[in-house]
């Protein structure tokens, strides 16, 4: 058996005992799976962030958000928001979107290798990394403890914009200061694997059966994916709906994570109607756990409805 970097990482961390059985303490859904015309999608967690409300709703007023968290059972302080990342096997391909955040951004993310463990796929089959966006719990984990690949033979896809965007010299010095460390880990990240990386166009196919969607405003190149999956579709829309409440209920309001607020606003309205007029089933990286569900218009508003186990 060859040992990588990472196997030995673990048993380093287990001691001096080298026949105790590895543990998983992450969480994942190994149950939560779509199937259909030899597809197979998985929703598996990369953790979780804890944000402050300030950083997720910026300007908008209090009275308009804390009544609408409390109905939810969520205060105004600390959000956390789960980590859903999206793996396809097609017989052919095995393809995950997004990498999460890996060991260096939150100590409550960058659980991927766990998952990935526990539901019995190798880090090494993945054959295709597509990006929704370069933001760090989308990117980070694109590299390993020891600063290794940790999908060593996957290739990987970004939109032309986004690449252009966070590989620009200028990005660094007119992005807000508090995101100085989001430019300057983009850059470095995708500098690592730029002679693996294709990019591609809005409207694209990308891959056998997956479409790439422009839902540009979270970031300048942010892109959502739709799935056809036989009768059905599947969108994976990345953080164009980054939670469960403010989004759906007050989709006309600005989201303090959005580059471009007023673009953000466009793409998530647009969204919505596209997704609740086709009653298309839709995966939130940010949504809760799984982020499994469909969204239902509600007058001017829509609701989340959440499908917790797909079999």
């Amino acid at each position: 058996m060859t040992l990588n970097r990472r196997d030995l990482l673990k048993i380093g961390a287990s001691g001096a005992s080298l026949m105790a059985l590895p543990t998983f303490t992450g969480p994942v859904w190994s149950k939560n799976t779509i199937s259909s015309n030899g597809i197979r999608i998985d929703s598996v967690s990369d953790g979780h962030l804890e944000l402050p409300t300030s950083f997720l709703f910026g300007s908008l007023p209090k009275e308009t958000y804390e009544p609408i968290l409390k109905s939810y059972n969520l205060t105004s302080g600390i959000q956390k928001r789960d980590c859903n990342l999206t793996l396809l096997r097609d017989g052919k391909r095995t393809i995950l979107f997004d990498v999460g955040a890996g060991p260096n951004f939150m100590p409550t993310a960058g659980k991927i290798a766990d998952a990935f463990d526990h539901l019995g796929v190798p880090m090494e089959d993945v054959t295709d990394i597509v990006f929704t966006h370069a933001h760090p719990d989308h990117l980070w984990g694109v590299l390993d403890e020891f600063d290794e690949p940790l999908f060593p033979n996957a290739k990987y896809m970004i939109s032309e914009k986004e690449w252009a965007y966070w590989t620009d010299p200028k990005t660094i010095t007119t992005i807000e200061e508090s995101r100085k460390n989001f430019a300057a880990g983009a850059k470095r990240l995708l500098s690592t694997i730029e002679k693996d990386i294709s990019f591609f166009k809005y409207g694209a196919e990308i891959l056998p059966n997956i479409a790439s969607i422009d839902t540009s405003g979270h970031t300048a190149g942010h892109t959502s994916f739709e799935v056809k999956m036989g009768s059905e579709n599947i969108v994976i829309v990345g953080d164009a709906i980054g939670n469960h409440h403010i989004s759906f209920e007050q989709p006309g309001t600005s989201a303090g994570s959005d580059e471009d607020k007023d673009q953000g606003v466009k793409t998530r309205k647009n969204l919505l109607d596209k997704l609740s007029h086709e009653k298309s089933k839709l995966i939130g990286f940010h949504l809760p756990s799984p982020g499994i569900g469909y969204a239902e218009k509600k007058g001017n508003a829509y609701r989340f409805v959440a499908e917790k186990t797909v079999k």
